[in-house]
Order: structure tokens, then C-alpha cells, then sequence
């Protein structure tokens, strides 16, 4: 390896989770000299599979703790001394926010609010080298007509959903602190991220676990929803290189430039289980979501300025082999 992150001792909660996983793997895979910390309290949207591939690595650990819960995450925290803080940790299906927002409130409000709390010390006793980086969502910033321009870093937050209204709060909580407490921070906010080990409520993985048991895919309304979609890898790596610009203070859209409706992508993967898997499921339309927004776009002009071209595969390359590793792990969230 022979590369050098510019964080040493990194803390990283959700880290068994879809995205904060990808993010581990690749700093690890990649990246010399480091040691990461993490705690997930292991709900029900983790696998033990996903665990027990990050346990691999020798300069990993894990605490399964709850953000929500100060005294348990200060003394871990505090013990391990991180330069780095990346917030993964979060309850993200909008679907569960509308049934009951309280575990939404306690993880992506309480939790962060805990962080940054433990972060004034951090960054008094650290002041050269420490930055928290919020993991937020394209959610907050409301929704779009079809005509409409993409969102930039500049748009009003406006949220629809118990879920994108917490995760709003917490990214307005971190920059308050960092206002007020002179905290180095960082907010990103992402569109949809699709790839392996995504747990099966979320749009992509639920329509490929259907169609291997033959069940109707669900399609909200009338499916004219528009989403932007990244893949997880992709998306982890613009959070490396954005680590590497030395960022105190600052709020970064990533997208994948893929919008697409939702009926228009259940069809492309549907043609690809047909094709390739001899699988042929059948759509079911259903009574649309409360609050469903329209469109979500995401303009990345700003971070592709601060970093440039990323190399990465077309979205149809990683639709395939997003499928193909669901196909070959249909037993991970079996435990």
C-alpha cells in the first residue's frame, strides 16, 4: 500500500452498516498506519456477516454501543482519542420514520448531538489534526419538479419525511457546533447509494430478493418517482478525497449523475434477472407513500472543482454486478 490518509485514529460509528462498511474496507485496503475504532449498536438493518468480514482486519475494532447513549460512547470515545470522527450511524427507511419516529430521533438527533458534545474535548486536545464528518442525505433538501434545477449546497433544507427532517437537524446541530465551538467539520450530503451487503427493505436489494422467491415487486403510485443513484464504492471514495483537502469547515453534495424513475429501474433489473438469472417476477403497483417526494438531484459542481475527475464504472456495470453478488449472497441477512 505505501499511502498515507491524513487521519491516523479514526472513529467511525455504523460502521457494519452499508455504507460505513464500504468506507472501512476501502481505507483499510488501501491505506497505511491506521486504526479504526467502531461502534454500532448491531440493529436489525446490520449482518453479523458484515462483521465478521471487517474483523479481518487486524487494526479494526468494534463496540456494539448506542450513539443515543452519552456515558457508554464518551469513555470509548475519550479512550480511544480519534483525529477523526465519520457518522454513519443513523435509522435511514423512510417507510419506519412514518410508522414511528422516536428510534429516528434518539439515533439521528441524540446521537449526533452526543458526538459533538464528545468533540469539543477532542478537538481542544487536538487541535493541529481533527475533523467530524456528518454522513447526511439528499432527503433534507426536500423535493424537485422534472424541471427543475439539481440541488446545490446552497438550497434551503426543506424535509418531508420524519427521517430527512432528523437527519436536517443533526446536520444543522453540526454546524452550529462548529460555529460556536470552532469544531472542524464536514457535511455530505448524498443521493441514493446501491451496491452489495444493502439490507433488503431498501428499493434495489428488495426487488432482486423478490424475484429470487418469485414475489411481486411493489412499486409505490405510479412509479414516476425520480431518484439519483450512486454506487456505495463511489461514494466512499469521494469521502476519502474529500479527508485529503484539509477541510475545517464545509458542506459537499455527492451524486452518481444517474436519475432514473423508480418504475423505469425495477424494468432494468427485472430485464436482468430474466435474462441472465431466468427470473420473472411481475410488478404490483401500490398506494404511494405518505409524503412521497417527487425528485431528488444532486449537483456535485462544488466537489468536482475541490477534487476532479474520480475514475469509476458506468451505472449499468454496477446495477449488474450489484445483482450478481445478491444472487451469489442470498443467505447474508439470514443472521
Amino acid at each position: 500500500m505505501n499511502r498515507t490518509y491524513p487521519f491516523k485514529k479514526i472513529l467511525v460509528t455504523g460502521g457494519c452498516g452499508f455504507i460505513g462498511s464500504s468506507y472501512i474496507q476501502n481505507i483499510l485496503n488501501n491505506y497505511d498506519d491506521i486504526e479504526v475504532q467502531n461502534i454500532d449498536l448491531m440493529t436489525y438493518a446490520t449482518s453479523k456477516k458484515t462483521l465478521a468480514l471487517l474483523d479481518e482486519y487486524k487494526n479494526f475494532s468494534h463496540s456494539a454501543i448506542d450513539i443515543s447513549n452519552f456515558a457508554a460512547i464518551d469513555g470509548e470515545i475519550k479512550n480511544f482519542y480519534p483525529d477523526l470522527i465519520v457518522n454513519f450511524a443513523a435509522e435511514s427507511h423512510v417507510d419506519n420514520s412514518i410508522e414511528g419516529a422516536l428510534p429516528f430521533i434518539n439515533s439521528n438527533i441524540l446521537g449526533v448531538f452526543n458526538l459533538l458534545e464528545i468533540s469539543k474535548n477532542l478537538r481542544d486536545q487536538n487541535k493541529k489534526n481533527f475533523l467530524f464528518h456528518q454522513i447526511s442525505t439528499d432527503e433534507v433538501y426536500g423535493d424537485l419538479d422534472a424541471s427543475e434545477p439539481a440541488f446545490t449546497e446552497e438550497h434551503p433544507y426543506e424535509p418531508s419525511s420524519p427521517y430527512s427532517a432528523t437527519k436536517a437537524s443533526a446536520d444543522m446541530l453540526v454546524s452550529a457546533w462548529g460555529r460556536t465551538f470552532k469544531i472542524p467539520y464536514l457535511i455530505t450530503n448524498c443521493s441514493n447509494n446501491f451496491g452489495p451487503r444493502q439490507y433488503s427493505e431498501k428499493l434495489i436489494p428488495k426487488i432482486i430478493f423478490n424475484g429470487m422467491k418469485g414475489i411481486d415487486i411493489p412499486i409505490y403510485g405510479n412509479g414516476l418517482n425520480i431518484r439519483d443513484w450512486i454506487f456505495v464504492d463511489d461514494h466512499t471514495q469521494v469521502i476519502i478525497e474529500l479527508h485529503k483537502k484539509s477541510i475545517v469547515a464545509g458542506r459537499f453534495n455527492i451524486g452518481g449523475d444517474n436519475e432514473i424513475t423508480n418504475i423505469d429501474l425495477v424494468k432494468n433489473i427485472l430485464g436482468i434477472l430474466k435474462v441472465k438469472y431466468s427470473l420473472d417476477p411481475k410488478i404490483k403497483f401500490v398506494d404511494d407513500r405518505k409524503g412521497h417526494d417527487r425528485r431528488y438531484a444532486i449537483d456535485m459542481k462544488k466537489t468536482n472543482a475541490l477534487l476532479g475527475d474520480i475514475p469509476k464504472n458506468t451505472f449499468q456495470e454496477n446495477l449488474e454486478t450489484t445483482i450478481a453478488w445478491y444472487i451469489e449472497n442470498s443467505d447474508w441477512w439470514d443472521s
